[in-house]
């Protein structure tokens, strides 16, 4: 290696030992201010922590610099014509050099912390929700495959997306599901959260219970013990169904929930004329529905029925039509029930403080791309270091 004039040598002991003391100085200072804000000032948070991660990354970027250091060293040595030299070189800033890699460190530093984004919390409130517990029980007879609504999409998909359609219209209230045939299940329990009823509507299919028929009385039952006794807020039913109950306790089950202030509303899904059910097989029909005789089994919609519970319930009756299945009736009956508190939340607005952050940041990367390696007369003055 050649000998070289110290002016185009970078001094690696002193570089590393003013980076390490101020990268002391730095997190002593940091540590402080995070130790005393979280102290003092009330919710005090960082919105996205883990880039707070991206600090790990320092040491790797320090040693990055010591290398290329020693490389521009090493180069320099190996220059092939050192007369040449201070022609096309005017020597390095060992301070200038120092200087420009701190201003870059404490800018990568005030970013990292600009992108977690400060936040300190500035007002505390409580929300109430308000609004009314509301089961809703659907009929997955195999009846409810009929298609008489409209051509090709069967009763049950019809009910299902009327169901939708009412949790994009619902503000508060809590829902849940049972759905029923010859028997009755809890599909969902009562719940705030209309995407989770949702999910769980989809997967909703005539195939759930074995148990054929329309036992709407036991639906209503199940509904009614659906309830949080606990919560003393107003209760609905609505009812989609064909209203072919073929167990004939449903009056009497209606009559029970209206005791207990229970509001049942009825949709009627289906047309008044007989229709033959059809028969899928994986997904494709394949015949429809025979007796024992071998005779084409009708359903139509027993509209008597499902008004004469809503009239003992103190509900309203809607009739579907076509994808229309009566939503705006059954709304408007549910907003005129007195509303509860049905829970209360706390919650703390937040403000941000990573623009403060952010400025530093952009000043000192400013500061660094202004700043030259090259050895200047401005700069002379300032001989920090043997070889400046």
């Amino acid at each position: 290696m050649k000998n070289i004039d110290s002016k185009y040598q970078l001094n690696n002991t002193s570089g590393i030992f003013v980076v390490l003391i101020a990268e002391l100085i730095f997190w002593s200072i940091a540590l402080t201010v995070y130790f005393i804000t979280k102290t003092n000032i009330k919710e005090f948070r960082f919105e996205h922590p883990s880039f707070l991660w991206a600090f790990l990354l320092i040491p790797i970027f320090i040693c990055l610099w010591i290398i290329n250091r020693k490389w521009k060293n090493t180069a320099l040595s190996n220059y092939s014509s050192l007369k040449l030299l201070p022609f096309l070189h005017h020597g390095i800033s060992n301070t200038k050099s120092i200087l420009k890699f701190i201003c870059l460190r404490l800018g990568l530093g005030f970013l990292i912390i600009a992108f977690a984004n400060p936040q300190y919390g500035e007002n505390e409130r409580l929300v109430s929700s308000k609004g009314i517990d509301i089961m809703i029980a659907l009929d997955v007879s195999k009846s409810m495959l009929a298609d008489d609504l409209i051509k090709g999409y069967s009763r049950l998909e019809i009910a299902k997306k009327g169901i939708s359609s009412l949790f994009q219209n619902l503000k508060g209230d809590h829902v849940g599901i049972v759905v029923f045939a010859g028997d009755a299940y809890k599909q969902l329990p009562i719940t705030p959260d209309y995407k989770v009823a949702n999910m769980f509507l989809s997967n909703i299919e005539t195939q759930m219970i074995s148990s054929q028929g329309t036992d709407i009385g036991n639906a209503i039952d199940k509904c009614v013990s659906s309830f949080k006794k606990e919560r003393e807020t107003n209760k609905a039913i609505i009812i989609l169904s064909d209203g072919e109950d073929h167990q004939e306790n449903a009056l009497i089950a209606a009559k029970k929930a209206a005791k207990e202030g229970i509001i049942i509303n009825t949709i009627g899904m289906g047309s008044t004329k007989g229709v033959p059910i059809p028969v899928y097989n994986k997904g494709k029909q394949t015949g429809v529905k025979k007796d024992q005789n071998n005779q084409t089994v009708l359903t139509k919609l027993n509209e008597q029925m499902l008004m004469d519970i809503a009239l003992t319930a103190d509900g309203v009756y809607s009739r579907a039509n076509g994808m229309n299945i009566g939503l705006k009736n059954i709304i408007n009956r549910i907003n005129k029930i007195e509303q509860s508190t049905l829970e209360t939340n706390r919650y703390t607005t937040y403000d941000d403080k990573f623009q403060i952050y952010l400025f530093i940041g952009i000043i000192f990367m400013l500061i660094e791309l202004s700043i030259s390696e090259r050895r200047s007369e401005y700069w002379e003055q300032f001989k920090l270091f043997k070889n400046d």
